[in-house]
């Protein structure tokens, strides 16, 4: 994935407001435009120290020291299969130039974490010995990668209590290869590890690193140990995180995956209407969420009854009973069934009719390989004519682009989720876009369907919109 400079800002200060104690805000000698990204990082004056990558060469320290970071991580590779296959060297050598890199970098006043690169693979006296060398150096504090992610949670008690009195810090650094990197970074902290290397919803190469808000919460949830992680953020970083760097977050994630505290099966919602911790752990409040009731195949009456409640509906018994079996027969066709679908139910059932506020008039769309994706749209807002445009990535984003600029003075409305399903097959494929938008506290899902899914986008964003402002 790749940042520009503002989005690297952005989401420093989100992850600083976090609580975050050090950024890795990139590899200064990766390009200039990655060292431009690092000073404007480092220009934010941030609480949090500000880190660059380096490996064990004077150069890639000299262009940390161009952008005016507070410290660097510092990888050596440990493993006998690093050394030999990556980096064609010999264990000594590979000492001599991880001495001399530490060295030069506090001698230039860096702080520096001297990282074991698979140490998990490593010969455990060989390492003892670098680390010591390091600390010798100056080194600040230590770090023990698993980099191939082939840790177990009682072997990292083992390592990390054999390392814990080396005479600095120690760190940990895992990767999620076996989905094992929570577990084996908690263990590495309950074995005396005094910091944990973590990432926003666990991104990171190949199967990801450390989720930082799973070791947060478990550590607070679970083990009652207090950090300095600011929860209540967890989420909003997390969707920043998502948004920027293109890579979603899967439903079923924990804490923060969309459905993490949202609830269908009419038993649980049913529990959790008498206590809402019969089926939550912890209350989503607690990490900035809010908890949702969804519909669907396995919807209770009172799923139903505790969603027209929120709509602000009163509904008799028999009323309420027809509108559950529309519902029930939606869900077992396998369709979704959105706040949209319920509202449209609901209105049918009891005789309300809602115009909508914001109508589509007309919609323009440009693009093309030689052009930037352009759209053009006409909107009835409140009886009045609304005319914009957008650009975007492609038609769809410029069209959903027009459509939040010309609605942007009347009504503050983000569009959290996007999703779009192929209905039937072939190049003419019915499709069905699924959307989850906010208005501050309130959050809705509508879906749109056609054969066209830029007209599908709009027409789930409209009905999210006029489900938003009634």
């Amino acid at each position: 994935m790749s940042l520009t400079s503002e989005e690297k800002v952005l989401i420093a200060r989100r992850l600083d407001a976090l609580g975050v104690d050090v950024i890795e805000a990139g590899s200064a000698i990766t390009s200039e435009g990655e060292r431009d990204s690092i000073r404007a990082v480092v220009r934010e004056n941030l609480d949090a120290k500000i880190c660059s990558y380096c490996r064990i060469r004077e150069l890639d320290v000299e262009k940390a020291l161009e952008c005016d970071v507070d410290s660097i991580h510092l990888v050596v590779p440990v493993s006998d299969l690093h050394i030999e296959k990556k980096l064609k060297k010999d264990r000594e050598t590979v000492r001599n130039d991880a001495i001399r890199s530490c060295e030069f970098a506090k001698d230039h006043g860096l702080i520096v974490e001297l990282s074991g690169e698979d140490a998990s693979r490593a010969d455990l006296d060989f390492l003892k010995s670098l680390y010591a060398d390091g600390i010798e150096a100056g080194a600040d504090r230590l770090c023990f990668c698993d980099t191939v992610g082939i840790l177990t949670p009682e072997h990292t008690t083992r390592i990390f209590k054999d390392l814990i009195d080396l005479g600095a810090p120690l760190s940990i650094h895992c990767h999620d290869d076996f989905g094992l990197a929570t577990s084996n970074t908690v263990a590495a902290i309950l074995a005396g590890a005094a910091q944990a290397h973590v990432t926003i919803n666990g991104i990171g190469e190949r199967a990801g690193n450390t989720p930082l808000e799973e070791v947060a919460m478990v550590l607070q949830s679970l083990y009652h140990m207090e950090t300095k992680i600011n929860y209540k953020e967890l989420y909003t970083t997390s969707r920043l995180v998502s948004r920027l760097t293109g890579v979603p977050v899967a439903p079923n994630k924990s804490i923060i995956g969309g459905n993490a505290f949202t609830h269908e099966a009419g038993i649980h919602v049913h529990g959790l209407l008498a206590d809402p911790f019969t089926y939550q752990p912890i209350s989503p409040e607690v990490v900035g969420r809010e908890q949702r009731i969804v519909l669907g195949k396995h919807t209770g009456r009172a799923s139903i009854d505790a969603s027209l409640h929120e709509l602000g509906i009163v509904a008799s018994d028999a009323q309420l009973n027809d509108i559950f079996a529309r519902v029930k027969e939606l869900g077992d066709k396998g369709l979704r069934v959105t706040d949209a679908d319920l509202q449209a139910i609901t209105e049918t059932v009891l005789g309300i009719y809602k115009e909508a506020k914001v109508k589509l008039e007309e919609l323009t769309v440009v693009s093309g390989n030689r052009v930037t994706p352009t759209a053009s749209i006409k909107l009835t807002v409140d009886g009045n004519h609304v005319v914009e445009a957008g650009v975007g990535t492609g038609p769809v984003d410029a069209a959903i682009d027009a459509l939040k600029k010309a609605i942007a003075n009347m009504h503050d409305i983000e569009l959290e989720e996007y999703h779009v399903d192929s209905i039937t097959g072939g190049t003419d494929a019915l499709v069905e876009v699924f959307v989850t938008m906010r208005s501050d506290k309130r959050v809705v899902t509508a879906k749109g369907a056609r054969t066209d899914i830029i007209m599908a986008s709009v027409e789930a964003v409209l009905e999210g919109i006029n489900r938003l402002i009634e």
